[in-house]
């Protein structure tokens, strides 16, 4: 293994130990290319978020300076031949070895503006957008990164991205709160007279994050439909992963506003009967031949 892969897993292994589990599942080579996107993306992420500042610690309070900063890293990652530190240099890897291009990376930077500049989502397509440019394009570039060209089935790679986004809205409603931001639609907050106050959702509150929940399914349907495009034991693992965040929302709605009392989650033995599902899902995923057609999903915008 790489310096550089092996410095990726250990960055995924301290952020996030479902990736990781779900990572163990792909082929190698592909699970090397995957593991560094995704740990440059956490650590853009981390960046955004002050977490993390390298050389620049006088960055840590001004995060539109933090934002301009990682978006020319970045640029200087992609076009450049100059060493980088290492989040910069698994970027570079991956995506001069899948083609990618430069808007891919830079979407996702443009999700964390969104943050930085406080946007209101004021209907249900502001938030789609939002999801798109964090996490509808992380899918796109896993699933090119797993051999997709297609752009039908990059559709449905964003639409598992979308579907996942909208999943962490519903759970960490009340944690975005608290760090003064709200995800959910403003519009459907006013319908429902909706505030998001306090450590549990009021049940006119509860019905928004429900509705969330419900618009994200079609999102799920549809990237069900892309596992047979995928390489057998990428599928398992996307299927997994699917299972697992779907999961969540199932443990939202199953226990009503007082599951917000704790952290909302699976268990690790649940995971793993997640997971043995997910791989019947892919045997299954196998026997169709034709995906329905996406109508009246939202579709990431032409030439993305």
């Amino acid at each position: 293994m790489s310096e550089l892969v092996q410095t990726s897993h250990e960055a995924i292994a301290k952020g996030s130990q479902s990736f990781a589990a779900a990572a163990k599942l792909m082929p190698p080579g592909i699970r090397e290319d995957t593991v560094m996107l995704y740990a440059w993306c956490r650590y853009a992420d981390d960046v955004i978020d002050g977490q993390v500042l390298g050389d620049r610690p006088e960055l840590i309070d001004d995060p539109q300076a933090r934002l301009e900063d990682l978006r020319r890293q970045t640029l200087e990652a992609l076009h450049d031949e100059a060493e980088v530190t290492p989040p910069f240099a698994a970027l570079r890897a991956v995506a001069r070895r899948h083609d990618f291009p430069d808007r891919w990376p830079l979407d996702l930077i443009d999700g964390f503006a969104m943050d930085v500049q406080a946007r209101d989502y004021r209907t249900l397509d502001d938030v789609l957008d939002y999801s798109y440019h964090v996490a509808g394009v992380v899918g796109v570039m896993m699933a090119r990164v797993m051999g997709v060209r297609d752009s039908a089935v990059l559709d449905r790679a964003c639409d598992l991205g979308l579907a996942f986004q909208l999943t962490n809205i519903a759970r960490d409603v009340i944690d975005d709160a608290a760090i003064g931001r709200c995800y959910l639609p403003s519009d459907w907050l006013d319908q429902a007279q909706a505030r998001v106050d306090g450590p549990i959702p009021s049940p006119a509150l509860y019905g928004v994050i429900i509705r969330l929940l419900d618009a994200a399914e079609p999102y799920y349907a549809s990237s069900r439909l892309g596992l047979a495009a995928l390489p057998p034991r990428c599928a398992w693992s996307i299927a997994a992963a699917l299972r697992i965040y779907h999961a969540i929302g199932m443990r939202i709605r199953r226990g009503g506003p007082a599951a917000y009392r704790q952290r909302i989650s699976t268990s690790k033995a649940a995971k793993i009967r997640l997971v043995a599902r997910g791989g019947f899902d892919t045997a299954s995923s196998r026997l169709i031949r034709h995906g329905a057609p996406r109508a009246g999903l939202w579709t990431r915008p032409h030439g993305r």
